[in-house]
């Protein structure tokens, strides 16, 4: 039982390897560009919006508070903490693709990154003020994988700190590698944790044809839930 257990694990974690592969090669990185006018769009809403939430919780981080990324990617959520006043000392992540991981490091050589496995987190209980999982349980298909990662993360957020999560709510028909993170698998994953949960961004389809038009008609259709295809949350862990 045990042995088919860490098999299943591992076949997650090929899969994953596998796929960021593939978008590395497949996917011109000019489709997420930061300065592109719906990527612009969605970073302001996303970051507005998680913002608030966590000046709401007050939980929002400041210098000194250790801050961790789990899938960091290239990059991910590390930059905006230091646009928010986070040292680069402060920041800590764990990203599984290497490569991603190198790219990052170059960028942040101050930063803690590590590369390796989120259902094995390598700091201890109750460390970090502010846990990031930014489009990470999508990208996670196997439900015990996604399970062990948010046991986790729970375990090593600090009693009073929050967990920051951004993620789509509804499936990809183009890519099957994904899968969509209702709220309430959500809070099923995070029990022990309170707080809110905000729908936010256009859908990327009509914000890639509507921003660059006009991005106040963007950002007015983004004020329609029913426009909206992914969510940011602030979960709190209780003191």
């Amino acid at each position: 039982m045990e042995s088919e257990f860490k098999a299943q694990i591992a076949a997650e974690r090929e899969r994953i390897l596998a796929e960021s592969s593939r978008r590395r090669r497949q996917v011109s990185p000019d489709l997420y560009a930061p300065w592109r006018p719906d990527m612009l769009l969605g970073n302001l809403m996303v970051q507005s919006a998680a913002i608030k939430m966590l000046h709401e919780a007050g939980v929002f981080p400041e210098a000194g508070d250790p801050c961790l990324e789990v899938g960091y990617g290239r990059r991910g959520w590390l930059g905006v903490l230091i646009e928010w006043g986070m040292r680069e000392t402060d920041l800590h992540g764990l990203d599984i693709d290497p490569v991603a991981a190198k790219q990052t490091q170059e960028i942040l050589p101050l930063a803690d990154l590590r590369v390796g496995n989120a259902i094995e987190l390598p700091w201890d209980s109750n460390t970090f003020h502010l846990v990031i999982a930014s489009l990470l349980f999508t990208s996670i298909l196997d439900p015990t994988v996604r399970r062990l990662v948010a046991d986790e993360i729970t375990r090593v957020l600090a009693p009073g700190g929050a967990m920051l999560c951004y993620d789509f709510a509804f499936n990809n028909p183009r890519n099957r590698n994904v899968r969509k993170l209702s709220k309430k698998e959500l809070m099923s994953l995070f029990p022990s944790l309170k707080g809110a949960i905000k729908s936010v961004e256009l859908a990327p389809p009509l914000a890639r044809l509507v921003a660059p038009r006009s991005m106040t008609l963007a950002i007015l259709l983004e004020r329609i839930p029913l426009l909206r295809t992914h969510f940011a949350a602030v979960l709190v862990k209780p003191s």
